[in-house]
């Protein structure tokens, strides 16, 4: 750590087995989007995949499920491959406490070799394929899109850095779904209230640790590159674009800049979307390219989404899971850990201590109140500090036993969620449920748990002796 850009990290996962190289040719469709899928389908240890022989391209490279397993996110942090899911969530917590870590700001970066300002077509510079059958166009879905706030532009820790699904609608034209909760819906709000189009820029293959942060959800006025320093131990790397000025990922393969255009509204759509369901066309906002740089050769890193699991589930399951933790952890500092990585939280489980009779609720309220869950936590699950939210089995061992459906359901109707969640009606509005699976505790004092079964003495020990025989 950290890993000079994506390259560096492929040949990182190549090193640990974590990597395949498909050297037989194959089809834009649906082959790319088949072969993502089914390594999806291989269970939480799949690799990256690398294609470098797609019909009808010369010179293209495609890198699907870079992060789409547990050791791969584990590799991304600089851990080892087989570093269990609940070790990786408290090592990024820890890493988390470090935030801010100021960036490095660097000269001229390898994407800036190959510059196109005129006859931009990205049809031909990229190798766009459709990830799912039913999907309306081409998308780029795994690039860092930064705006910065058009009140004030000189706040760095108010500059952007996010994850939008991009259509590509025409040659120098893109479809951008900035979703209103998110930081760069709030910047284009701003920008159309002064009626001006918000500047962008939009960095395609990147080392992992910022697609992993773009994707988390902080404070508005806390820096995603500040952010990414803190999680990989080293300043992260940036430059400044060279036409918009927007500080983008020194080791990116492809940038792309121009503008969201200021009341311009297009179809979008439909979309195969990380809830297992594709969104219909809808009109969004639109942006215009003015300008592509690229490495010569560039790797165009894609992520397929679909039916969870998917790589999307593993790069932004751990960075939810910790924000909601250390928001929560601020206000209550009974909170043991917290798993939001279903559905990108829209189910989130949290494990604490209890205070008094009643105390779960307030924690499951204050979850719905947090920068994630005004548009996630659809259904929160609190369960008691013994119960490990990471281990499903004590999850619903909690829920079979302790949850009473009459006392323990808090329901909160017409709250905000992503309009994404195809269970919204109307998109974007929801109920929203808590459920108390904790253990009563005065002054609520019911059922029959006095008597619970615990592990005999020395199981720790023998958990210890058996793993490393079988390691």
């Amino acid at each position: 750590m950290p890993y000079a850009d994506l390259r560096e990290f492929l040949r990182a996962l190549e090193k640990a087995g974590q990597l395949l190289r498909i050297t037989d040719e194959v089809m834009p469709e649906p082959d790319l989007g088949a072969a993502a899928r089914a390594a999806n389908n291989l269970g939480d240890r799949s690799p990256a995949l690398l294609f470098d022989n797609i019909h009808g391209y010369r010179d293209a490279t495609v890198a699907l499920n870079v992060i789409g397993s547990w050791p791969n996110h584990a590799l991304m942090m600089g851990l080892p491959a087989d570093t269990p899911v609940k070790e990786q969530f408290f090592a990024f917590a820890e890493r988390y406490r470090a935030f801010p870590v100021a960036p490095e700001r660097r000269g001229a970066a390898p994407w800036q070799e190959v510059g196109v300002r005129h006859g931009i077509n990205l049809f031909e510079l990229l190798p766009l394929f459709r990830l799912n059958r039913h999907d309306g166009g081409f998308y780029i879905d795994k690039a860092c899109v930064v705006t910065r706030d058009p009140d004030d532009p000189a706040d760095f820790g108010r500059q952007n850095v996010g994850i939008y699904r991009l259509q590509v609608k025409g040659p120098d034209v893109l479809g951008i779904q900035p979703v209103p909760q998110h930081d760069a819906g709030l910047h284009l709000r701003l920008a159309e209230e002064r009626g001006e189009n918000l500047p962008i820029a939009i960095a395609v293959g990147t080392e992992p640790v910022i697609g992993v942060v773009a994707g988390m959800p902080l404070a508005y006025d806390q820096s995603e590159y500040e952010m990414a320093g803190a999680i990989q131990g080293a300043p992260y790397s940036i430059t400044a674009a060279p036409l918009t000025g927007l500080d983008v990922p020194w080791g990116a393969e492809v940038v792309l800049e121009g503008e969201v255009l200021a009341g311009r509204r297009e179809l979008e759509g439909p979309f195969g979307e990380f809830t297992g369901h594709y969104t219909g066309g809808r009109r969004l906002p639109v942006v215009r390219i003015h300008q592509v740089s690229m490495r010569p050769r560039p790797i165009f890193e894609q992520l397929y989404l679909g039916m969870p699991w998917t790589e999307l589930d593993h790069m932004v399951g751990i960075n939810t899971c910790v924000p909601l933790y250390e928001q929560l952890k601020a206000d209550f500092p009974e909170i043991e850990a917290v798993n939001a990585m279903y559905t990108h939280g829209l189910v989130a489980i949290i494990s604490t201590r209890r205070r008094y009779g009643g105390f779960a609720k307030a924690v499951g309220l204050r979850a719905l109140t947090t920068p994630h869950g005004l548009a996630y936590c659809k259904v929160v699950i609190v369960v008691d500090e013994t119960v490990d939210p990471f281990n499903l089995p004590q999850v619903m061992w909690a829920l079979s036993t302790k949850f009473h459906p009459g006392r323990d359901t808090v329901r909160v109707p017409g709250l905000s969620v992503t309009p994404l969640d195809p269970g919204s009606e109307p998109p974007g509005v929801t109920d929203k449920l808590i459920l108390d699976a904790t253990t009563p505790v005065a002054p609520d004092v019911r059922g029959h748990h006095g008597h619970q079964v615990h592990d005999p003495a020395g199981t720790a020990r023998w958990e210890a002796f058996l793993k490393e025989r079988l390691a």
